[in-house]
Parts: structure tokens; C-alpha cells; sequence
């Protein structure tokens, strides 16, 4: 089996990797990382706090990779990446990113990734979002969108369940998985959890062409 470490975003893509690299016998999941900016993950705003209950509930060493600023450059963006991954001690032989689309990204992971050391794995590279859309909903992954762009999806949609009553509801130029920055979700619940996350919902943020849902999350 080869030893794999996650990359976690709290969100459905990071957890329908997970959740097929845990059902390949050929793979051993070691943990899961994670980049914040301040005490959250970018585009998510997922307080960290909040991805260490995920951590939690999934049983799985969490390493945490600070990163200076939401857009640092690509040579510190990835020298803290690396750096953060060699002092996890953790071992593992591959690092697995959630990426769907063929655009250049993958290429782009090797290039920082595999000179470390490690082989890049991309368990959903390819799959229409349609398709992983119905698995993330089939698999019982349940997730709430927790980030919206303003340009693209209509604030209304921000708070909202992942469901396929959205799916149905989402603008035809919306893809189905957010893959072009539409949105971005949480994870509450999932076959690889233990429990759930429970939200008590506070706010809808605007703030600089996005909307953020602001809550407090306890595990139940």
C-alpha cells in the first residue's frame, strides 16, 4: 500500500477524494493538511478551529501549513507547502489534491510536489462535475455553501444545503461542483466523520465581491 497525506480544503472535493483513496486497497491515508491564512482557510473562510473538529471526527492527523498573506507568490505559496509537509514526520510516499479539471493544475502540483519527493495523486481529475455532483449526494457527503461569488451565483444561495433540489436551482453557467469559483462549501457530515458538525448559523458577510457564512460549529 502506498502512504498518501490529503490535501483538506473542509470542503466536498477534499472529502470525496478522501473518501475514494480510504475505499482503494492500494492506498493508506496518513493524515490530511491543510494552508490557512490568520485563523481560517482562504476561499472557504473555514475557521481553522473548525477543520481541526473535522480533523477529529475523522480520526486523521491534521498538519496545519500557515501561509503569510491569501495570495503569496507561487515560489512562497509552495516553499511553505513543501516545508510545511517534510515537518509533519509523517511518512507517505504521494500527496493527493481534489482537482476535476484538465487546466493546467495538475501539472502545476507536480512541479513543486514531485521534485520533494512525492508522487501527486488526483482522484476526481476528469470526472464530469455532473457525475461527481451525484456521488458527493449519493455517498452521503452533506455539505452547505459557505462561500458564494457575487458575480457568478446570486447571494441567495450562500447558507444554502448542497442538495440536488440546488443543483436544480443553480444558474446554467454555474458549474455543478463550483469548479470555477462559484462557490465553496463545508463539510458537516460524511461516511469518514464519526459524528457531525452541527451549525448554529450567524450571518451572511458581503464582503469584496464574495459571501461568506459566518456560524459557530460544535461536533454532535
Amino acid at each position: 500500500m502506498k502512504k498518501v497525506m490529503v490535501s483538506w480544503s473542509s470542503g466536498k472535493d477534499s472529502c470525496l477524494s478522501l473518501i475514494r483513496l480510504l475505499r482503494d486497497p492500494t492506498y493508506e491515508v496518513v493524515g490530511i493538511f491543510t494552508s490557512f491564512v490568520g485563523e481560517q482557510v482562504p476561499y472557504q473562510v473555514t475557521p481553522i478551529s473548525v477543520v481541526e473538529m473535522q480533523a477529529q471526527l475523522m480520526g486523521l492527523p491534521l498538519i496545519k501549513i500557515e501561509l503569510p498573506e491569501v495570495f503569496p507568490s507561487n515560489e512562497i505559496y509552495q516553499a511553505c507547502i513543501v516545508n510545511g509537509l517534510k515537518s509533519s514526520e509523517l511518512e507517505f510516499d504521494c500527496v493527493a489534491f481534489g482537482d476535476m479539471f484538465h487546466n493546467g493544475i495538475a501539472d502545476y502540483r507536480r512541479r513543486y510536489i514531485e521534485p520533494a519527493g512525492w508522487k501527486c495523486i488526483f482522484p476526481l481529475l476528469g470526472d464530469p462535475s455532473n457525475q461527481l455532483a451525484k456521488e458527493i449526494l449519493d455517498v452521503g457527503i452533506k455539505t452547505i455553501l459557505v462561500t458564494t461569488q457575487n458575480e457568478m451565483l446570486p447571494a441567495e444561495f450562500c447558507g444554502q444545503w448542497y442538495t440536488t433540489s440546488l443543483l436544480s436551482q443553480l444558474p446554467d453557467n454555474v458549474d455543478w461542483c463550483g469548479e470555477n469559483g462559484e462557490f465553496h462549501t463545508l463539510v458537516t457530515q460524511a461516511p469518514c466523520f464519526t459524528g457531525k458538525l452541527q451549525l448554529s448559523q450567524l450571518d451572511i458577510e458581503s464582503l469584496s465581491g464574495y459571501c461568506h457564512l459566518r456560524y459557530r460549529a460544535v461536533i454532535s
